[in-house]
This record gives structure tokens, sequence and C-alpha cells, in this order.
């Protein structure tokens, strides 16, 4: 049994995932629509309206929502991504046609009362509070921002109280009714599932939601600076970054292998020196983040208030020492631990279902777990190495830290380890 694809005349695409052996189906929507759609008035709108989504349509309340589905063991959920906000539930075969029209109902017949947006409101300025009492998850805020200065892509997807304070029921409709179009949403189910009967599903259950096309998302780049919140905290939570790529370059299993080498394991370059031999910190890693048009790579070190002078050093030391001395074991342990990531992965519907819906996006196609994993045999050390080397010399580097960070190198210095000074940088 293999994955179908369709695309009903509305325009939405359906993808059917079959796997035999499951009595389960995850399945779901996801728009191509995020935070970066937005603009500086509508700051978060994406995830006020995934989060009021639940709260109530014409058919259901927001407590029927939860016992319908709760009623039969299942989950229904949503989350917002910067180029994403998907709408998900995990239940068992025979449940799916309630699942499809709950989500279907919530899409399309939405209340957004004024009343239930002032309760949810509260929640998420509650969120935003909780995301703001915790260093190690802000932080990335912080980098995003740093990196894609006064763009949409590095704005907070959670938005800012004085945005969050000013959405009406108005608003939500408005955004939802421009971006929310059949062109740019993919059912997908992945389990216990057929093709044809989930087609037939999606005609009747869909029947409602907008056609059209998405809109075009402001264009994005990297920028580059530099962001530093001292506070009172036990440890400093430091973050750097570099101009990397998009998911849809060519090379961008090449950057994953290398982010893995740097700094995707205890094996990894940087926990064995940063950690295992210094002492420098508890945590340290690096990964690399691609969105349709740009990218970055991205290292986290959470450490101590001394310990926080010498951090930069390495992890400079480490990125130049990688472009010379990557040795073929390196790669094929990086190289292992993506697959087993990815094959795992493919194990659960869920994680399946989000695959599907970033490749549809990314490349427009859905690529076998065998494609994949070829095109991770295809890189040698030298690929690798090449990409080190690109990173050595890709400018403007960013940082954003919180925490006791006083003795944390300057801007100015980090970025002069790497040939560059801020000045060239942004030439």
């Amino acid at each position: 049994m293999t994955l179908k694809i369709s695309k009903l005349s509305n325009g939405l695409t359906v993808v059917s995932d079959p796997m035999p052996g499951l009595e389960s189906v995850a399945v779901g929507i996801w728009v191509n629509t995020g935070s970066r759609n937005e603009d500086a008035k509508s700051m978060g709108i994406s995830h006020m309206l995934e989060h009021m989504a639940f709260k109530g349509t014409a058919r259901r309340s927001a407590r029927a929502i939860a016992e319908e589905i709760e009623a039969v063991g299942g989950v229904l959920n949503a989350y917002t991504g910067r180029e994403q906000t998907a709408f998900h539930a995990r239940i068992l075969k025979e449940d799916v046609p309630l699942a499809l029209d709950m989500i279907g109902d919530i899409l399309t017949n939405p209340a957004f009362e004024q009343t239930e947006l002032e309760r949810e409101r509260q929640v998420v300025l509650q969120e935003l509070g909780q995301a703001r009492d915790t260093p190690d998850d802000i932080v990335f805020d912080h980098l995003q921002a740093a990196i894609f200065k006064d763009l949409p892509l590095g704005w907070s997807i959670l938005g800012e109280e004085t945005s969050v304070n000013a959405f009406d029921s108005g608003m939500l409709k408005s955004y939802m009714a421009s971006n929310y179009r059949l062109e740019g949403m993919t059912l997908i189910a992945s389990g216990a599932v057929d093709h044809a009967n989930i087609l037939a599903l999606a005609e009747e259950k869909c029947a409602g939601l907008n056609r059209g096309a998405v809109p075009n998302c402001a264009p994005a780049h990297y920028v580059g600076g530099d962001y530093r919140n001292p506070e009172d905290l036990e440890q400093a939570h430091v973050t750097y970054a570099f101009p990397g790529l998009s998911n849809r370059d060519p090379d961008y299993f090449v950057a994953q292998i290398y982010a893995t080498a740097l700094g995707g394991g205890t094996s990894s370059r940087l926990f064995q020196e940063a950690r295992e031999k210094r002492g420098l910190c508890y945590s340290i890693y690096a990964f690399s983040n691609g969105f349709q048009d740009c990218g970055f790579l991205g290292i986290y070190a959470g450490t101590g208030q001394s310990e926080a002078a010498e951090i930069s050093a390495v992890i400079a030391g480490e990125m130049e020492a990688i472009a010379g001395n990557l040795t073929d074991a390196e790669v094929a342990r990086a190289r292992a631990q993506l697959k087993v990531s990815l094959l795992m992965g493919m194990e659960r519907p869920g994680t399946r279902t989000e695959q599907i819906a970033g490749q549809l996006f990314a490349l427009g196609k859905v690529q076998t777990a065998a494609e994949i994993v070829a095109q991770l045999d295809a890189i040698d050390a030298g690929a690798v190495k090449r990409y080190a080397a690109r990173m050595m010399q890709a400018g403007r580097p960013s940082i954003a830290a919180v925490g006791p960070i006083e003795k944390l190198e300057s801007h100015t210095a980090f970025a002069r380890r790497f040939g560059h000074s801020l000045a060239d940088a942004a030439e």
C-alpha cells in the first residue's frame, strides 16, 4: 500500500497514507499560513485564531467540541508555526468521519464570539507571560528577531500584548477569510485509511471552505543582529546564528549533517569540547532551520556566569576546526542519527502527517524514506567540509542571550572570529 495524492475540484489537496496493521488514524488539515503572513497590527493573530477555532462553531459549543472527541477516546488539537497552521486529530479508524466533521466545522463555521475572545485573550496573555518566564525558550524568539530584524518571520508566534489586546471578532473573521483558502490547504490522513473513503469525506466535510489561493507572505532574508538581556538567573542562555539554507535548497541535507556533526548529539564536536572536556555547560547543541526562502544555522548553550566568557571562542573554534578536519566517521555518525530519526518518525502516524505536510509545502511533492536515505548516503565528508567553510565566511553572525551574560564576548569580537567586522558584513 502506498501514499496517494488527489486534488479536489475546489482546490483542496487530499493525501492518504495507509499504514498496514494499525487500528488508528492521524488526520488533519494543514493551512499554508502562519505567523509570517501577518502584518504589524495583526501580530499573533494566526495563533489567536488557532485558539479561537475550538471555542465554538455555529453547530457546536466549546464544551461540545471537547466532549464529542473525547467520547470516542480521541484527541483534537492544533498548532501554529511560522509558515503553516495545523488542525489535527488522532482517533480510531471508525471515528474518522467524526474527526473530519469536527475539523471541517471549526474551519468553516467558527463562531468567534466576542465573549469567548475576551476569555481566550487572557489565556494567550498568560501564555506570553509563561514564555517570558522560561529563558531557555524565550531566547529563541529573541534570536529569531535578531536574525530577521523588523521582518514578520522574526516576530513571535504568540504576538505581543499590544496586538493581542487589539484583536476583535471582525479581525479574526477577516484574517481567516483572506488566508484560509482551499488552494493553500492539505488534508492528510495516515494510518488505517482508505483513499476513496478519505476523498469522499473531504468532499463532504470541507465543502464550505473558502476557495482560492493563500496570499503571498512577505519575503524574508537573513539580517543578523545582537540581543542581550542581563537577568538575575542561575544560567546564561546563549544562542548564535549564521545565514543558512531554505528547505528547498539542494544542499538542505548537507546542512543537516553539518549541524548534527557540529552539535547534534553527545558525540558531536560541541558537546565533547564544551561539556565533556571543559565543563562549560550542561546543554549545548546545533541545528539547521529552513524556511521557504531562507534559513539559518543555530547554536544554543546553557552556561554559567563565569563560563560564558569562554563559550563564544569554543564555538567559533569548533566551527573552524570542522571545516578542516571533519572525518568520514563523523559524517557516518551524523548520517545514522538523521536516518534513525526519520525512520522512527515514519512509524508514528502523527509524525508522518507532519512530514508529508512539510514536504508538500516546501517541495510540492512527497519524498519516500528511501529517497531521503539515498540523498543522505550520497553526502560525503568533502561536501560537508565545503559547507562548513561557507559557514565560516557567511558574514554577520547573530547572538541572543539572557541571564548573567556580563562576561559574554561582544558581538563585534565574535564576528571578527569569522573574518568579518560588522561593518564588512553589513555592506
